[in-house]
């Protein structure tokens, strides 16, 4: 049956409530009046394609529940489906809201179909990398019109975003060849259209017929994730004229988008230093209107590969406690190797930590409830209650376990013993005799 409405934009714009819209609402303690008020400015997307049938929807706004994306896919070196299968129910297991399917090796078609048919999680691609697998075409042989038609073709299998390097234009390959920039451009997307564009001479085809790609966003309801092709790979970069002008850009497209009832989310950097990041959020919620932010980390030092999730772990708080909505989780193999699946959980939990801290920090409803349930679970020393809270209830048991305490303090563990602060004050408050020797 054709639905009354184009996307969930148009609905609420319309007055219409969506299951999709009661659905966020319920989940984020949140009037249904207010989530549809949210997305018919913009100010929350809820992606949600038509063809994906197994979805459980989410909102992204900077004033709902931090949302965290990862990244998955099989490339030339790596390409095991079946591992990859693997990471996806792990990362929607360990709550991870978004899926992201990058893949640019084989036939990646029958993979991105299947995860819209089983994967509960909002899935997103880049169009751009499918391309010249797609075609079996090198880049410069390429079309406007093919990586139109492959916006197309994503949109037909159920992708719920699309990140589209919208923003790079001809006057972007002046800027970068004059040699300002320490790392050029980092985006995979992003530097895909500026080497079809420098070998064509042709302007980014995305940027030019955007108008076409959002009617097809309109028809299935996909929301346009605005890539930033020119986000910042090295603290260097961050904040510079190119970063900031295809911001503006940016800015202007997702205007274009919500003027045909299209949902949008801004994508926005990569490295900045500590001090930036707040800065960067409100120079985007400003030039976007309050359109959500998705974020890479960002990370905020360059010299830590092998422990890039702690970096992005740290930014990422700053930046959602600072307006980001939604953020792209990064493991210990960046900048190093394709994840494995070890990676993939480490990457996700430092994400979970960080998006937490930071809607503890919005103060938003319910945000410190499982904290405040844990500290009544470690007042009554009840470990079982301690793993039940835990974001990562396995590691948090198999530490204990494997370094259990002795038998005549087991309600404490083997850190402190019969030290242990809790059971002296437990004791003392109780009336009791604390026997340490």
């Amino acid at each position: 049956m054709k639905r009354e409405y184009a996307t969930q934009m148009d609905a609420a714009r319309r007055g219409i409530v969506t299951p999709e819209i009661e659905a966020v609402a319920k989940k984020e303690n949140r009037e249904v009046s207010f989530i549809m008020d949210m997305v018919a400015q913009g100010k929350v997307a809820i992606p949600a394609n038509v063809n994906h049938k197994s979805l459980e929807p989410n909102g992204v706004g900077s004033m709902l529940k931090t949302k965290i994306n990862v990244n998955l896919g099989v490339s030339r070196d790596c390409k095991d489906y079946d591992i990859e299968m693997q990471k996806v129910m792990s990362a929607v297991n360990l709550g991870a809201e978004a899926i992201m399917d990058l893949s640019s090796h084989g036939n990646t078609q029958p993979f991105r179909q299947k995860l819209c048919r089983e994967c509960p999680a909002m899935v997103g691609t880049v169009p751009v990398y499918d391309a010249v697998i797609h075609y079996q075409r090198d880049l410069a042989t390429l079309t406007a019109k093919d990586f139109v038609d492959v916006v197309r073709l994503h949109a037909e299998d159920g992708v719920d975003f699309v990140t589209l390097h919208c923003g790079i234009t001809r006057k972007t390959i002046e800027q970068i060849r004059k040699g300002e920039r320490k790392m050029n451009i980092v985006s995979r997307g992003g530097s895909l259209v500026f080497a079809w564009m420098s070998m064509t001479g042709e302007e980014n085809p995305f940027y030019e017929y955007y108008d076409e790609i959002l009617d097809i966003c309109r028809e299935y309801d996909v929301t346009v994730s605005l890539g930033d092709a020119c986000r910042p790979g090295c603290l260097a970069d961050a904040t510079d004229g190119v970063q900031i002008e295809e911001l503006i850009r940016l800015g202007e497209l997702t205007q274009r988008a919500w003027d045909k009832d299209v949902q949008v989310m801004v994508e926005g950097p990569g490295h900045v230093p500590m001090d930036q990041i707040a800065a960067n959020m409100k120079v985007q919620q400003t030039i976007c209107k309050g359109a959500p932010f998705y974020v890479l980390g960002p990370l905020v030092t360059d010299i830590a590969p092998g422990y890039d999730h702690i970096t992005a772990a740290i930014g990422g708080a700053i930046a959602a406690m600072s307006g980001a909505a939604f953020l792209c989780y990064v493991t210990p193999a960046e900048h190093l190797a394709l994840p494995n699946v070890d990676d993939v959980r480490e990457g996700i939990i430092a994400s979970k930590i960080a998006a937490h801290a930071a809607d503890i920090a919005k103060d938003l409803p319910g945000a410190r409830a499982q904290d405040d349930r844990m500290a009544d679970a470690r007042r009554k020393l009840d470990w079982e209650a301690q793993y039940r809270e835990a974001l990562d209830p396995e590691t948090a048991k198999s530490i204990r376990d494997s370094r259990a305490p002795e038998d005549d303090h087991a309600d404490t563990c083997s850190m402190c013993g019969k030290f242990c602060a809790v059971r002296s004050m437990n004791k003392a408050l109780a009336g009791e005799i604390i026997d340490i020797l």
